[in-house]
């Protein structure tokens, strides 16, 4: 049976792929770039299970979201599904389920293999697809051809991450582990070669990034004119929420965060369900999701509409200190290098325009540093090894890193003989393209400034 002309809108959630460019050819090439630097095959296994679906005590409904090391080779969207590649034959396997339309007639379409079918080859673009029940014995395959011969190596690989413990990227390695332990090959993690890779978008992708950051300024403009409308936290959300889902093809790149006042203090705040009061800043952390790109977009605007002087004041030292540290982002420096600048320069002119300037106190809810300055954006939201954020990797043209510097605490201060006391937090949040010759801020567009956030709330 021949793929439909409709089933690649069919599995739309499924298998990711873009009207654009063609993604089956993307993902090859991905593969293919991996297993040039691979001497010995390598496991990828995708989320075993879906969120809550395979609960005894909830089904949550939430849509799936796939492990990103799995998702950036494959595109596939889809729970229990594993990778091979082998690449003395340069050919990737990709096992599913087994189709059972049973399951499907309560969840939705997946991929799944049937005898004498090829539509998940020809939908995916992969050379070999298998049954998920093959897997072991085709790995075990593998094992033995490796372990032997003129060219026998002694290892294997698997995608997993040395410092996590207890996901399903540490069993998939345990599960390898036993398969070769017959032939005494061990099991090394593939994730550093991967992310060499990963870091670096391609030019397609960046131009989903282009999209997402337009439709991430467009929600953001139109919600800026209706401010003087919102009494909640909520009211916000939903509003934001959705202006961006509207304009674009997926979902939200993370759970949007409104905080009002000191809400803005806790920095994943997600509750969005307090009042907004009036004289009191509200933050903003948000962004939508475009093809497998993410914008990641954070401003600070007043609730009703106007700056007091404190707290413009602290507005623009935080945007200031973002252009001090923009100065030494460039190709050839790695962010744990230049993590502090930002931090440096805060607490400096603290120090000049709030104490000495104008009478000031504060007392910050950290020591300096509250968070990092700078994460890596690709497949996943905060792209990069979980365990070290990939901070010591070297900056290259392609990659794309967020420029996120705030200020939390209790500030006073005396300005034009009037005393401001106030707990807030800022938060404002760029995302940098790295170029040849240094990076483009692709959400400069986005209003930031104090001018143009007041212009628009008018």
């Amino acid at each position: 049976m021949q793929a439909r002309k409709n089933d690649v809108q069919a599995y739309s959630q499924v298998f990711l792929s873009s009207k654009n460019y063609d993604s089956k050819k993307i993902y090859a090439k991905r593969r293919k770039s991996l297993m040039e630097k691979l001497d010995s095959f390598c496991v990828f296994a995708g989320m075993p299970i879906e969120p809550g679906g395979e609960e005894a005590f909830v089904q949550t409904w939430t849509r799936f979201v796939q492990d990103p090391a799995f998702l950036y080779l494959m595109g596939v969207n889809q729970a229990g599904c594993y990778l091979v590649l082998d690449p003395r034959a340069m050919r990737s396997t990709l096992f599913v389920p087994r189709k059972d339309p049973f399951k499907e007639f309560w969840n939705g379409k997946r991929l799944g293999f049937v005898d004498g079918e090829n539509v998940v080859a020809r939908l995916t673009g992969v050379e070999e697809v298998r049954p998920i029940d093959e897997l072991w014995d085709f790995v075990e395959s593998l094992a033995k051809k490796y372990a032997n011969g003129k060219n026998a190596v002694d290892h294997a690989y698997a995608f997993y991450y040395e410092k996590f413990k207890g996901d399903h990227n540490e069993k998939l390695k345990n599960d390898l582990k036993k398969v070769l332990r017959p032939y005494k090959l061990s099991v090394k993690s593939c994730a550093d070669k991967h992310f060499e890779d990963r870091l670096v978008l391609e030019p397609e992708r960046i131009d989903d990034a282009r999209v997402a950051q337009k439709i991430t300024d467009e929600a953001f403009r139109a919600l800026l004119t209706e401010m003087k409308n919102m009494k909640t936290e909520r009211d916000v959300a939903l509003f934001l929420n959705y202006e961006m889902q509207r304009r674009g093809d997926g979902d939200l790149a993370f759970p949007t965060i409104i905080a009002g006042g000191k809400n803005a203090c806790c920095l994943h705040y997600v509750k969005n369900d307090e009042q907004l009061r009036d004289g009191e800043l509200v933050l903003f952390d948000f962004g939508v999701r475009f093809g497998t790109l993410h914008s990641d977009i954070s401003r600070t605007i007043p609730v009703n509409g106007r700056f007091d002087p404190l707290q413009k004041m602290l507005y623009e030292i935080v945007l200031e200190s973002a252009k001090v540290y923009q100065r030494v982002v460039r190709p050839g420096v790695a962010l744990k290098e230049i993590g502090m600048i930002c931090w440096e320069f805060i607490m400096m002119e603290l120090d000049r325009r709030l104490v000495k300037g104008a009478k000031g106190s504060f007392k910050l809810l950290y020591d300096k540093r509250p968070h990092g300055v700078s994460h890596f954006i690709g497949e996943h939201i905060h792209e990069g090894d979980p365990g070290s954020r990939s901070l010591d990797v070297v900056l290259k043209p392609g990659m794309l890193i967020s420029c996120e510097p705030g200020l939390y605490g209790d500030f006073t201060a005396t300005i034009d003989g009037k005393r401001y006391r106030e707990s807030i937090g800022i938060r404002i949040e760029d995302d940098l393209i790295i170029t040849k010759s240094g990076f483009e801020n692709i959400s400069e567009h986005i209003p930031r400034t104090v001018g143009e956030i007041e212009a628009l709330m008018k």
